[in-house]
């Protein structure tokens, strides 16, 4: 019981510092513009090529055919 409380508070403390991490650069995108506007993240995807991307929006134009 004692590991599964500590794994529960480690990750409310993961999801709590990313939710921080994420304040903070929301404000700092807004007191220094010069540095571009704040990005969220990848969305569904891992950052490279996730749904409603470009990438996936360059997949489904390109011919899938193995070249002869």
């Amino acid at each position: 019981m004692k590991t599964y409380l500590l794994a529960v508070g480690l990750i409310f403390l993961v999801f709590t510092g990313w939710v921080l991490v994420q304040a903070a650069a929301r404000r700092l995108a807004l007191r220094r513009p010069e540095l571009g506007p704040f990005r969220e993240g990848g969305g569904c995807g891992t950052g490279q090529c996730g749904c409603g991307s470009p990438c996936a929006r360059e997949r489904e134009g390109r011919d899938t055919a193995p070249p002869m």
